[in-house]
């Protein structure tokens, strides 16, 4: 990017310093489509490509099966159709994950094609991050050139959240993806009133739904009113091409709910999430609505709003603070917000640039501030709902504002680098990078002992830049002096703006993610992570990052030694990068109280789930032995289940050492009321399951405070009556063996006198 620089003359020649006079005469603007390629384009966007790859491929398999939850399914859909349509955890169709399956269907046809394996989950992940930086540039370059494609491309790639994402295995990779296609459509379909744009879009959108259901609903204001308003064509003809895109959406997203709401609940898995085995009902509660106001039926403790009440110092529940700072918090920040303040200002410099354009077909002016309205829009009111949310909120769901923030960023560059000779603008280009390189400043140094020199660095690099930018606008127009003087602190600019989050995304690929909880970036001061959530290895140690998501007191401290969560098998201790503690006990934080379904740190309140181990196993699952795996896979043919256990994760690391189905008793949390205990016990007559996996009683628990207990241990929340039903009744039928440090029920072989 810095070497790749434009002519002085013409730096986003696609725009050309007279198109605003151009669009108000009949002479035909240049566009990208039809001004001649500079030479350095090709080679700087294959570059770019490339260097994306690379950053996202690098050491991929050092995660492991990343979030085994999900490559469970992954694994049950390569082996079963069925589970493969339904996004079944296991290949005995039990009960599916608490998403719809969208996001699965590609990491399970590749693990068809090639094989169970980390690289084959992950790697249709990582070319996905590749495909969205491809179509950022196309949609950037379209009205402001290539360099503002070549910036806004690399902004999203070094995104650390970005980073972390597509190289892992949540739904949010594809999600990100078919938003940033979804702009791109529309911006298309508003570039000459094109309907099939416009129903491309809608069917994007669709597919989207089926990939996170309604967070993918959560651009269409915006977008929907810039059609209506600014599409270059009569009132009627409008909302009748939205109508039709409408129209594409249900079809697309729409077909699969159908199917699922009108097959026969019988001969299909639960669904997980819900508590109704209904999947309209986990749209609209769990994932849809719950999550704005917290009340998520079926969650940890049967809602966070609930269990957490006001965090501290602001609104939010057990899932941290929330507020309009929310993006820049300790354990968000260094996730998104290295460039928003400088979109934020792009976004109002561009609308001020470009506001004077009219609506017309040939008017550039008028797509750029469409442009600037298409992903502003999506950036404001995506971001609002992520700050004010009072539900479930992980740090890497933010990866959805990276492609809105690079956009603008590119973009705000391009109009104010144009209108660099006048007073406003050249001051206001100044100010955003001596911001950005502050703020990069401040993120740095959140991390204690990380890099200190690259923080310094990044300051006086900004600061130089600024200096830079201010003396060479003043110097005399024409200037070859002056020219060099703005190139080179432009480029100086644009380093020390992308320098700290490329350090980010280094340390983020250096060390593999695992487990449900996932942050990019070293261990801050004051953030929230996992236990299991950030896996690092470094110098031949192995260790987690420690602390329960949750609430404004979770700090950065390491897993206790023994293993959380889930049993015996958990990681060893060992300290953290960056200076973080050892050895500090997972779940709440010091003095506070630990979220309901977490493990509970010495003087808090934990969860001590049925026979599975502190939370069950609910941020990532037990490390399955040799023995353990060695048993259920011995006439695993004779079963539809190999075993049964409390909790998704907890069955899912079973089942991906075995190969072989493991039933996740009450889905992810262990609350889904699926199987119920009489239908558990006509499995076990039938002979469909061979073993309960339990809980080694020597395990870790929750040390010096009560667990919220569900009847006879099991998980808390609506249907964690029916996991604890059934965990004692197995425990009083079955005899417990110990096998590799688990504790076994044969459930082929009850206790003589019980049925």
């Amino acid at each position: 990017m810095t070497t790749a620089v434009p002519p002085l003359d013409s730096p986003f020649p696609e725009r050309g310093p007279n198109a605003a006079a151009d669009a108000a005469t009949d002479q035909a603007p240049a566009t990208a489509a039809t001004a001649p390629r500079p030479r350095w384009e090709r080679p700087a966007h294959l570059a770019l490509l490339l260097g994306t790859a690379a950053l996202l491929l690098w050491n991929l398999s050092a995660s492991g099966y990343a979030n085994s939850f999900y490559s469970a399914a992954v694994q049950a859909g390569s082996e079963s159709w069925k589970a493969f349509f339904f996004g079944s955890s296991d290949a005995g169709n039990s009960i599916t994950v608490d998403k719809p399956p969208a996001a699965l269907w590609p990491m399970a046809l590749s693990v068809r094609l090639f094989g169970l394996g980390s690289w084959q989950i992950l790697v249709p992940q990582a070319l996905m991050g590749v495909g969205t930086t491809a179509v950022l540039y196309a949609a950037v370059r379209r009205q402001f050139g290539p360099a503002a494609a070549l910036l806004s491309g690399a902004a999203f790639a070094l995104t650390p959240v970005a980073a972390l994402m597509f190289r892992f295995n949540n739904p949010d990779a594809l999600l990100t993806l078919l938003l940033t296609v979804t702009v791109y459509c529309v911006l298309r379909a508003l570039d000459g009133a094109h309907t099939k744009w416009l129903v491309l879009a809608g069917a994007v959108i669709g597919l989207a739904f089926l990939t996170k259901t309604l967070q993918a609903f959560v651009i269409l204001p915006p977008l929907a009113l810039l059609y209506a308003v600014c599409a270059p064509t009569r009132l009627r003809r409008r909302l009748g091409q939205l109508l039709l895109a409408g129209l594409a959406m249900v079809v697309a997203g729409g077909w699969w709910v159908a199917i699922v709401e009108l097959w026969p609940a019988g001969s299909r898995p639960y669904i997980g999430g819900s508590q109704n085995n209904s999947f309209l009902e986990l749209t609209l509660g769990y994932n849809g609505l719950g999550r704005i106001s917290g009340d998520e039926v079926g969650s940890v403790g049967g809602g966070a709003r609930r269990a957490g009440g006001a965090g501290a110092g602001g609104g939010g529940g057990g899932w941290g603070e929330t507020g309009i700072d929310r993006l820049f918090s300790a354990n968000i920040g260094g996730q998104i917000s290295w460039l928003l303040p400088a979109a934020l200002i792009m976004l109002v410099a561009g609308l001020v640039i470009t506001w004077r354009a009219r609506r017309a077909t040939d008017s550039v002016e008028s797509m750029a501030r469409a442009a600037f309205l298409a992903w502003g829009g999506c950036l404001l009111i995506t971001g609002l709902i992520f700050s004010y949310m009072q539900g479930i909120f992980h740090e890497y769901y933010t990866v959805a504002l990276a492609p809105f923030v690079a956009a603008l960023v590119g973009m705000g560059v391009a109009v104010l680098w144009e209108e660099r000779g006048g007073l406003a603008a050249s001051l206001t280009l100044s100010a955003t990078v001596a911001l950005t390189a502050w703020w990069s400043y401040v993120l740095l140094g959140r991390a204690s002992g990380y890099l200190p020199w690259l923080r310094w660095t990044v300051l006086a690099a900004g600061l130089l830049a600024v200096a830079g930018l201010l003396i060479g606008s003043r110097w005399r127009p024409g200037s070859r002096t002056g020219g060099r003087l703005l190139l080179g602190a432009a480029a100086l600019g644009v380093g020390a703006a992308l320098a700290g989050p490329l350090a980010y995304c280094l340390t983020t690929v250096d060390s593999g993610r695992s487990g449900s909880i996932v942050t990019a970036g070293p261990a801050v001061a004051g953030g929230a992570g996992g236990p299991g959530g950030m896996r690092f290895k470094r110098a031949g140690a192995e260790g987690f990052r420690g602390g329960f998501p949750g609430g404004p007191q979770g700090g950065t401290q390491g897993a206790p030694q023994g293993g959380f969560p889930g049993g015996p098998q958990g990681g060893p201790q060992g300290g953290m990068p960056g200076g973080a503690p050892q050895g500090g006990q997972a779940g709440a934080a010091p003095g506070g109280q630990g979220v309901p379904g977490a493990a509970g740190g010495t003087g808090g309140r934990g969860a001590r789930s049925a026979m599975g181990g502190p939370g069950g196993g609910l941020l990532n699952g037990t490390k399955a032995s040799a023995e353990a795996t060695a048993a259920l896979r011995a006439n695993a043919g004779d079963y539809t289940w190999a075993a049964a256990a409390v909790g998704a994760q907890n069955a899912a690391s079973y089942q991906l050492a075995s190969g072989e189905p493991v039933m996740p008793i009450g889905g992810f949390n262990g609350s889904d009321p699926s199987p119920t205990l009489a239908k558990f016990q006509e499995y076990v007559k039938a002979g469909k399951i061979h073993y309960f996996i339990g809980q080694n009683d020597g395990g870790t628990g929750a040390e010096g405070g009560q667990g919220a207990r569900g009847g006879a241990g099991g998980p808390g929340g609506p249907g964690g009556g029916t996991s604890s039903a059934i965990a004692e009744w197995v425990k009083a039928g079955f005899k417990a063996t110990t096998i590799g440090g688990a504790t076994f029920y044969d459930l082929t072989a009850p206790v003589s006198g019980t049925s």
